[in-house]
């Protein structure tokens, strides 16, 4: 599965757009890691506790946003994004884009480029 932040791929057509995708994961800590972070928080600097869950809670949406594309039978994700948000004392994780069908633009056709003519002639 092709995830892009752009709106269009580059070598890529576009045959159709399935419509909006998206992940959500909703977190908490636990009274240990919440504990420990707010010791660390005293001196400043990165909290590895607080990184450690939200690059968890990524890789999670992005997860959960892939297989709900693959369900609808896209092969990409255009115009990927993350957003967040705080209910209380938790954190909303949240990914998104738009699934669609692309298609690699075979060497020598107008768009084509370098990866997309490979693909085409492996395939």
């Amino acid at each position: 599965m092709i995830v892009v932040t752009t709106n269009d791929l580059p070598g890529y057509r576009i045959q159709a757009v399935l419509g909006e995708v998206m992940g959500i994961t909703v977190r908490s800590t636990n009274f240990g890691t919440s504990f420990t972070a707010g010791i660390r928080s005293i001196g400043g600097g990165e909290i590895p506790e607080y990184t450690s869950i939200v690059t968890q809670s990524r890789h999670e949406v992005m997860h959960r946003m892939v297989t709900e594309a693959q369900t609808r039978g896209a092969n990409a994700i255009i115009a990927m994004r993350f957003d967040t948000n705080s209910i209380g004392q938790f954190a909303e994780v949240c990914a998104y884009g738009t699934a669609v069908i692309a298609e690699p633009i075979p060497g020598g056709e107008p768009g084509a480029t370098g990866q997309s003519a490979q693909i085409t002639a492996q395939g």
